[in-house]
């Protein structure tokens, strides 16, 4: 699997490799590219681009990839003519800068499976984001890099159309060199989320199942681990950042045959609406050493609101795991007691949580049903429902049902409940119905973690099919059935009905075995 390189070379040119974070935060302070908040972290703007590009990403074609990756609107190929043009153009612009910065980590917590990686920035805080999301350790000197990420942010390519690209903007990565390439954008989730893609495409090679997901165990009960499947805003982060359950990841992880293990260094938390008294863990995490992205801060205080999203609905903080209190380290622990899927429905449709057969859990996960949010990806200014497979569409170079079989191998070898747990609105869909409560929520999640739902009575759903407790902990029991929560519930079945002939249209694209497509809804 491994096809380790020689660290990229800038001749003439200071390159600072693996800076301490006071260095990088106060190269960033003296460069203009970023002020303290009050709180002590770097608060930094990403300029045009507050989300990942995904119209800009390409993957070099060659014949010796070629059949293994899922090409389409995700996956889109670029030659490798023109992928080493674009290379070419990004280091040249590179080598002309008089400082560079590059940071030497890895990707994988798990030492059998981890990957070394090389992040080379022209801005010193992209450097401190890389040295935050990935794991410290390497040598500064006689590093092999596994991939190595070139970041010309502020290069913005000049007639693109020619390389066969849609903007001067570009994320361009191939699988056979182990090389990622990003231009015109200062995003700084781009470098993360290309190294998620790389693990999701080397993983499976050396048996581990890469996942979209974050990880946490019981303080008290090594064996008791839990997975939280999603896209953006779904609440990974914030559902596994638990004071009583210490963290493992909040993002990316692999199973092995031995367990679960965190892909990274840290976590990148949506700050939207942040408050200590919500989200305390997060709030802590953010002091020096953490990077915000798109804050807006109080011009006299420099005391961030994170209420205010006139920059962007997306805005983020990065910071080390071991910020979280208790959090594992290294981050790996045993193989999960509970997998939850987390869906923000912006129909207002599915239970706020039920629990899957074996076959609904393959449907479900493959279908990766939620709502992108405003900010996620360019262009997204409020929740548009979605359909991403496995909960990580966009990072999944091979066919999503290679994901799925691995799931359903790994839940069945150690035979874990799945649940799927609705984070979006009740009530109505988005724009008349509200949000589920965060203190819902994680009820929810108690009870499943402790075992109480699972021992719950279960009423089916008329069109999903999914089984739905008749009580819960701490939650009023008229917000478990959805239908009961609508005003009109004439609307609600029009509305549950577009939905599930939306999940039908959808599963047509898979080829699911019979048991696995009769768990969808009934129309």
């Amino acid at each position: 699997m491994k096809t380790a390189t020689k660290t990229l070379i800038f001749s003439g040119v200071k390159v600072h490799t693996n800076l301490s974070t006071a260095q990088l935060v106060e190269m960033s302070l003296a460069r203009g590219e970023g002020v303290l908040a009050a709180n002590g972290a770097l608060c930094c703007d990403t300029g045009e681009r507050t989300g990942r590009s995904p119209n800009d990403k390409f993957v070099e074609d060659t014949p010796g990839i070629h059949d293994a990756i899922a090409w389409g609107k995700t996956n889109r190929p670029i030659t490798p003519e023109n992928f080493a043009k674009i290379e070419a153009i990004a280091t040249e612009y590179l080598g002309n800068k008089e400082e560079l910065f590059r940071f030497n980590g890895f990707a994988g917590a798990d030492e059998r499976y981890r990957l070394n990686v090389s992040v080379v920035t022209e801005e010193a805080w992209h450097c401190l984001f890389a040295s935050t999301m990935f794991i410290r350790g390497a040598e500064a000197s006689g590093f092999d890099a596994d991939w190595t990420i070139i970041n010309a942010c502020n290069l913005v390519i000049e007639d693109y159309e020619k390389y066969g690209l849609n903007s001067g903007v570009c994320v361009i990565q191939s699988m056979e060199q182990k090389k990622v390439v990003i231009c015109g954008t200062r995003y700084a989730g781009e470098i993360k989320k290309s190294i998620f893609y790389a693990m999701n495409f080397d993983m499976t090679e050396v048996d581990v199942f890469p996942m979209h997901c974050s990880a946490n165990v019981d303080q008290n009960d090594e064996t008791n681990v839990a997975l939280f499947f999603g896209l953006s805003g779904t609440g990974k982060t914030t559902l596994s950042a638990d004071p009583n359950r210490p963290l493992i990841g909040d993002d990316e992880h692999g199973w092995s045959d031995d367990g679960v293990f965190n892909f990274e260094g840290g976590c990148y938390a949506k700050c939207i609406k942040l408050t200590k008294e919500g989200e305390p863990q997060i709030w802590d995490a953010i002091k020096f050493g953490a990077v915000l992205e798109n804050i807006v801060l109080d011009e006299e205080t420099r005391v961030p609101d994170y209420d205010d999203v006139s920059k962007t609905e997306n805005t983020r903080v990065a910071y080390p795991v071991d910020y979280i209190p208790d959090a594992i380290i290294p981050s790996v622990c045993g193989h999960p007691k509970n997998v939850i899927f987390l869906t923000a429905d912006a129909f207002g449709v599915l239970p706020p949580v039920s629990k899957l057969t074996s076959e609904q859990a393959m449907y479900y996960f493959i279908n990766g049903y939620t709502s992108k949010l405003a900010g996620t990806e360019a262009g997204i200014t409020e929740p548009v429902p979605n359909f991403s497979p496995c909960f990580g569409g966009p990072f999944l170079p091979r066919p999503p049902m290679d994901y799925a079989q691995w799931l359903a191998k790994r839940v069945e070898e150690q035979n874990a409940n799945v649940w799927l747990l609705n984070t979006g609105w009740t009530g109505g869909p988005y724009g008349t119905g509200e949000r589920f409560s965060l203190a819902w929520t994680r009820a929810f999640v108690t009870a499943i973690l402790d075992g109480t739902l699972a021992q719950s009575q279960y009423e089916e759903h008329p069109i999903f099919g999914l089984h739905i407790p008749t009580t819960a902990p701490s939650v009023p029991s008229e917000v478990l059935d959805p239908r009961k929560t609508w005003a009109d519930g004439a609307a609600y079945d029009t509305m549950a009905t577009e939905l599930a002939n939306k999940f039908k249209a959808n599963d047509q694209k898979y080829d699911m075995a019979d048991a696995v497509r009769a768990a969808g809804p009934t129309v």
